[in-house]
């Protein structure tokens, strides 16, 4: 009889041990911009205002507050020919978001007109960033290389492991793209630098069906939104410093925002981050980089 109750005892425990296991809740962080009607960043927020779910299930909101992490930037700047009549209002913008950010990030600037090159390796140094703007000229005769400049600032953020790493993209809305790689292939190698994607573009958006200008389309279209980034078009050129700004201070006004996720064997997919104040708008990573390419 000792012995039955012993087995039985010992059954009990072997079926409550993994219920224990996946019981453990693992403490998760995500950066958070929420952003008002105007698009300006919301001040004052705390963990009741947020919610998160994931593949649509609630999780709990254990603690908001103001992101503190230096920011890592790679700024993506059209040189192509297709800038020249902007090339004064693309050093403007550049001046303004390196300006409003100085001492809260390092940056690189990488321009992608006839092909992917530094103008600026990472650094905080608000000089050397301004004088390598100033130098950027558009390139005679040169088209864009977007996708390349993506995919090459994405294996850069990987091996620096950056904390906040952020792509950033001010281009011309022009019809030609001269990267030929599948949008696919950027966008596994945008998850794997888990940087926020934001773009801006300047002009008419085109409507090129070519496959080089889909796959681009596609990138900014799909990349911006599962990274958690905005995507912007400016069509009056005045309009890049102005935008350019507003999205420097959204970057800096961003929240680190914490919840418990239990610890299981298959990783979410999907991530949703909301605010329960009305009028605002939250914008987080929506997919989760470790479940893999789907």
């Amino acid at each position: 009889m000792k012995s039955l109750a012993s087995a039985l005892s010992l059954a009990a425990a072997c079926v409550l041990l993994p219920a224990a296991i996946f019981a453990q809740v693992k403490p998760i962080d995500v950066y958070v911009s929420v952003v008002d009607g105007k698009g300006d960043p919301a001040t004052g927020l705390t963990a009741a205002d947020f919610r998160v779910r994931e593949d649509g299930v609630i999780r709990e909101v254990q603690k908001a507050g103001e992101a503190t992490d230096r920011l890592t930037i790679a700024l993506l700047v059209d040189d192509s020919q297709a800038s020249s009549p902007a090339l004064q209002m693309i050093r403007e913008a550049l001046d303004g978001f390196i300006a409003a950010l100085d001492g809260k990030a390092e940056i690189a600037i990488v321009t992608f007109g006839d092909r992917p090159t530094i103008a600026v390796d990472y650094t905080t140094d608000r000089k050397k960033l301004l004088d390598g703007a100033h130098r950027i000229f558009p390139r005679p005769g040169g088209g864009a290389y977007l996708m390349d400049a993506i995919v090459d600032v994405s294996h850069g953020l990987q091996k620096r492991e950056a904390k906040r790493p952020v792509i950033a993209v001010l281009a011309i809305d022009d019809e030609v793209e001269f990267s030929n790689r599948q949008y696919t292939q950027v966008l596994d190698e945008l998850d794997k630098s888990r940087a926020a994607f934001h773009v801006v573009t300047l002009g008419t958006p085109g409507s090129s069906q070519v496959d080089e200008m889909r796959n681009r389309n596609l990138v900014i279209a799909m990349g911006t939104e599962r990274t958690g980034g905005r995507r912007d078009n400016v069509l009056p050129l005045t309009g890049a410093a102005p935008r350019m700004k507003q999205l420097a201070s959204e970057l800096i006004g961003q929240y680190l925002v914490t919840y418990g996720r239990p610890e299981t064997l298959i990783p979410p997919e999907k991530i949703e981050v909301t605010v329960s104040k009305p009028g605002l708008t939250a914008r987080a990573r929506t997919r989760n980089p470790q479940a893999g390419a789907r």
